[in-house]
C-alpha cells in the first residue's frame, strides 16, 4: 500500500491552493467526518481523513462550471495528487464525490467521503444561523427541518445527501447525527466553536 503523505504536508498544499476561509473550514469538516467514520468502520483514519481533507483542494482555482469529467476539479487536482504519490484509492475517492465525473464510488471511503460532503455544509449553514453559530446547537432534527426549506443553503444539494446515506447503508438522521459530533469534536478548527454570549 503506498504511503500516506505527512497530513502537514497535505494541510500545506490544500491552503497553498485555497484562499477561501470558508473552503478551508469545509474541508476540515469533511476531514472530521471522514476520521471519525473510518473509526467506526475500523478503517484508518489517517488515510480516510486525508481524502476529506483534500477533496477539495483544487476546486478554488479550477471551479469546473461545467461539470466536465476529466477537466478542472477534481479531475485537475487528482491528476497533481497522483503526480505527488497520493495513494490510488484516496485519488478513486476524491474523484467519485463529483458525480459528474462518472467514477464508481466501489469502497467504503469513497462512499463516505460523497455521504458526509453536502452534509456537512448543511450543518455548517444550519450552526451559522443559530444566534451561537456553534455546531453544538445543532441536531439531527433541526438539520432535516433546513433541509425541507429549498431556500436554504441552496448550493446543498438534498439528494446527495440522501443518496449519500443510501450508499452508506445508514438511516438519515443516524448518519445526520453522526457527522454533527464529528464536527463538534473539532469545533474550533472548522470555526463552529461559537461566539461568546451567543
Amino acid at each position: 500500500m503506498t504511503a500516506l503523505p505527512p497530513r502537514a504536508d497535505a494541510l500545506a498544499l490544500m491552503q497553498e491552493f485555497t484562499a477561501s476561509e470558508s473552503l478551508r473550514k469545509h474541508m476540515l469538516a469533511v476531514e472530521s467526518a471522514m476520521r471519525a467514520y473510518a473509526s467506526h468502520y475500523g478503517e484508518d483514519p489517517e488515510r480516510w481523513g486525508l481524502a476529506g481533507l483534500m477533496h477539495d483542494f483544487d476546486y478554488e482555482r479550477f471551479p469546473n462550471a461545467a461539470h466536465a469529467a476529466d477537466a478542472e476539479h477534481p479531475a485537475h487536482g487528482a491528476r497533481l495528487l497522483r503526480e505527488r504519490g497520493y495513494p490510488e484509492d484516496v485519488v478513486m475517492a476524491i474523484l467519485g464525490h463529483a458525480p459528474y465525473t462518472g467514477v464508481a464510488r466501489t469502497t467504503p471511503m469513497a462512499r463516505a467521503l460523497f455521504a458526509v460532503d453536502e452534509l456537512t455544509g448543511l450543518i455548517t449553514a444550519t450552526a451559522l444561523v443559530k444566534p451561537s453559530r456553534s455546531v453544538h446547537d445543532v441536531d439531527a432534527r433541526s438539520v432535516r427541518k433546513k433541509m425541507k426549506d429549498k431556500a436554504f443553503a441552496r448550493g446543498v444539494s438534498r439528494e446527495d445527501v440522501v443518496l449519500g446515506a443510501q450508499e452508506l447503508g445508514v438511516e438519515l438522521d443516524t448518519h445526520i447525527q453522526f457527522v454533527i459530533e464529528a464536527m463538534r469534536a473539532n469545533a474550533d478548527a472548522i470555526g463552529l466553536a461559537g461566539v461568546p454570549g451567543g
